[in-house]
């Protein structure tokens, strides 16, 4: 069996450092702890990391496209690795969780997320892991963009490692604890 754990970010330099890049942050952490390093998947659609995660089979996974548009890149990974949306993880961004919180779920709505909604529309369900890294929600709601594009408070800088190292174990206790096990110790 091979799990598929996708980070939902931007590519490019110029979205590295903002919010809505906090899934591609875990996979880097990922793989490092697998001793690889990105490489174009032959489709052209994802950057991906082949190895053992946790003592699995596994491949990370980012798409080459934008946020809104993750659907395609990770129903290619799955598809070209045989991955059952009981095997995929998806590492995302979330507003309605404030900075710091840590949310593992199975399923759900999309929450108004388009990353997610978009791999919904591709996969043809929401039947699958999610790691959720709070990144707080602004003021306002015309504010989302802006907030989810700009990078972190020189404050929430200082915090955000710990929380990434947090999410990546949390990654790896789904892969070999389960949801529950994960949840009792990474919700909260």
């Amino acid at each position: 069996m091979t799990w598929l754990v996708v980070g939902l970010g931007n590519p490019g330099p110029s979205y590295a450092a903002t919010r809505h890049n906090v899934g591609y942050l875990v996979t880097d952490v990922l793989a490092a702890r697998m001793g690889g390093a990105f490489k174009a998947h032959t489709s052209k659609r994802a950057d991906v990391v082949e190895g053992r995660l946790a003592g699995e089979r596994a491949v990370l996974g980012r798409s080459r496209s934008y946020m809104n548009d993750s659907g395609g890149a990770v129903s290619t990974l799955a598809k070209y690795y045989d991955v059952e949306p009981e095997q995929l993880i998806v590492v995302q961004d979330e507003l309605d969780l404030p900075f710091g919180s840590l949310r593992v779920k199975f399923g759900g709505g999309d929450n108004g997320h388009n990353g997610l909604r978009d791999i919904r529309s591709a996969l043809g369900t929401g039947e699958y892991f999610r790691v959720r890294i709070g990144i707080g929600r602004p003021g306002t709601r015309s504010g989302v963009t802006d907030h989810v594009l700009k990078t972190f408070s020189a404050k929430d800088r200082k915090e955000l490692a710990v929380y990434v190292e947090e999410a990546a174990d949390a990654v790896e206790s789904l892969i070999t604890h389960g949801l529950e096990a994960t949840q009792s110790s990474y919700n909260r």
